[in-house]
Parts: C-alpha cells; sequence; structure tokens
C-alpha cells in the first residue's frame, strides 16, 4: 500500500472514531431492546401486554387477587371492604402500596397512575362500571387488561386470568391448591351430611328499605364456596336478569314462610367479626324469621367471609364454614 493510501485510511478512521465520541456527547444512545411481548385474550378482544410485566396497577377485584399472588405491583385502588380478610403479610403490602385510585371507579387518579410508570393496567371492576372509567386515557399510558366480576361464583377463573395476565400465576397456583386441598378434606368431612340438606341462604344485600330480604341460591356469594365442600341450596331464582341477579333474588320479608320454609337448615351472612349485617339483622328480628322450621329446630347458622373472592379469602370461609357447620359433623 502506498505511504498516500495509508495516510487516508488512517484519516478515515480517525473520523469515524471522533464522530462517533461526539455522539455519545451530545447524549444520543443506541436504542433498547424492546421488550417481549405477548396477546391477551379478553372477551371482546385482544390486547398486546408485556410478556413478563415488571410495574402493574391494580384496581377493583384485581387488588387483592395480586397482592395474594405477589405480583410486581406498582400502584392500586383503596380496596378497605377486604382489608377484614387479608393476612399479616398482605395486609403490610396493601398498606405500602401508593393507591391511585378510590373504592370506585369514578375516583380514578389518572396522574397517579401515570406516575406509577406502570407497563401493565388490570381493571378488576364489573363490566357496567367500566363506564366511569377513561379507558381512552389509560390506554395511553399502558396497555389495559379488563376483567371484572360477572357472577359471584365467577371469582375463580376472573382472578386466575388477572394473575395471569400480571405474569404471577406461580404464586397464585400455590393459594389455589391450598384451598382446593381444604375443600377437599371438608367435603369428606362432611359428605354423610351436608349433600343430604335442603339449604337455604339469606344474604347481606337485602333491601330493608323496601321490606325485602336477600335469597341466596348456588353459585351467588353466600353460596359458592359451600357448594364447594357439597352444600346445596334449593330452587332457583323466578327471573333471571344476569349477573348476580341470575343466582340471587328480594323476596318480600313477607314471603319467609314460603321461601324458606322447606329448607332443613338455613345460613346467613354476617360480618368478619361475627355480627349481622343490618340486612341480615332485619330478617333475624322478624317474627315469621323465627317460626320457620329450620330455626326452631335450632339449624340456623352464622357464616362469615360470605363475600370472599380470592382463593386466600375463601381459604378464610373454608375455617368460618368448618366452626359453624361442625354441629351438622357432629351428629
Amino acid at each position: 500500500m502506498s505511504i498516500g493510501r495509508k495516510l487516508g485510511s488512517a484519516l478515515l478512521l480517525a473520523l469515524v472514531v471522533v464522530t462517533a465520541g461526539c455522539g455519545s456527547d451530545s447524549g444520543a444512545q443506541a436504542p433498547a431492546a424492546k421488550a417481549a411481548t405477548r396477546v391477551f385474550k379478553l372477551p371482546d378482544g385482544e390486547v398486546t401486554i408485556p410478556a413478563a410485566p415488571q410495574r402493574v396497577v391494580a384496581t377493583g377485584y384485581a387488588v387483592p387477587v395480586l397482592i395474594e399472588a405477589g405480583a410486581p405491583l406498582a400502584g392500586i385502588s383503596s380496596w378497605k371492604r377486604g382489608l377484614p380478610m387479608m393476612d399479616a403479610k398482605a395486609r403490610a403490602a396493601y398498606d405500602r402500596l401508593p393507591k391511585v385510585a378510590g373504592e370506585t371507579a369514578a375516583e380514578t387518579n389518572y396522574e397517579a397512575i401515570a406516575n406509577a410508570k406502570p407497563d401493565l393496567i388490570v381493571i378488576g371492576v364489573p363490566a357496567p362500571v367500566l363506564a366511569d372509567v377513561d379507558l381512552k386515557r389509560l390506554r395511553s399510558i399502558a396497555p389495559v387488561v379488563t376483567i371484572g366480576p360477572t357472577i359471584p361464583s365467577a371469582w375463580r377463573e376472573l382472578s386466575q386470568r388477572q394473575a395471569e395476565a400480571a405474569g404471577a400465576l406461580e404464586g397464585f397456583d400455590a393459594v389455589k391448591a391450598a384451598y382446593d386441598a381444604k375443600a377437599a378434606e371438608l367435603k369428606k368431612k362432611y359428605e354423610k351430611v351436608l349433600p343430604q340438606l335442603k339449604l337455604a341462604h339469606v344474604g347481606a344485600y337485602g333491601q330493608v328499605d323496601k321490606g325485602a330480604f336477600h335469597r341466596e341460591f348456588n353459585g351467588s356469594w353466600g353460596t359458592n364456596i359451600a357448594n364447594d365442600i357439597g352444600a346445596n341450596y334449593y330452587g332457583q331464582v323466578k327471573v333471571k336478569g344476569g349477573g348476580s341477579k341470575d343466582v340471587s333474588e328480594y323476596p318480600s320479608i313477607e314471603e319467609l314462610p314460603t321461601a324458606l320454609g322447606e329448607a332443613d337448615a338455613i345460613t346467613y351472612s354476617v360480618a368478619a367479626d361475627g355480627k349481622p349485617l343490618p340486612a341480615v339483622q332485619y330478617v333475624l328480628e322478624s317474627e315469621l324469621w323465627k317460626q320457620l322450621p329450620a330455626v326452631k329446630a335450632g339449624k340456623a347458622y352464622a357464616i362469615r367471609y360470605t363475600e370472599a373472592a380470592t382463593y386466600g379469602q375463601a381459604l378464610l370461609a373454608l375455617d368460618a364454614l368448618d366452626t359453624s357447620l361442625a354441629p351438622l359433623a357432629a351428629k
């Protein structure tokens, strides 16, 4: 190679090095590797979400599910109704996490969600309530997965889907396995008595101001976990209205004798502290209640944690059922 060509090559190399150095000084960087994604199916379509989310925001029913499953949460909505069912570990996580929304969907704080820098948002509110959420604005922040409650017993499938979206199935499966084992144990314990009984349930959402009580059938809030251990609540709603109205109804208090008169035993919802809620207390104070055959026979049982909607909460409900129904197993 001639001296001229050697000098030209050297000058070209120097120019490349200097140009690269100038680019670095100006703050320019090579584009970061794009995070892996996956397509997540929803009832109304599909959404592309991170394959392994790192910062998840959860609202509504997704909050206790994803806390239990150990999801990488960056923010949550307030969920005070579930506090009595949280263990110390879950409660500590709940208290520590930034609250980006209130108890209702209308109390969503979009600025707080944006500041949490999520790479996934899981909305766990009922479909009718989604109208109170600006989904377009949320989608401008991060991919949004909407998985809210339908009929009360559907929390099993819905919570699994929420955990799947958040990349937290391992933690979810561990709690589910513990629940399944406990349910199987209790089903065996009560197999000689519980399936043979015609049961009825008085729920916590009665309309006292209208003189109506809350009757729940199989698959409702107060019955679906008892169903897992062999309980059968006779009858069905007169007119299905969709969602919870497919598995519960609100008869007049005057209908107590006809609605619950055939029951061999009756269960009824109480708060976590064991105290009847107003809608239930209204029924318990009725003279018609006191004349029901099951009540007169001493077969009315208070049940706690009937609002359970995660496997961890449902474990508490199983223990509560076992405590309340123990007299049946002893006979």
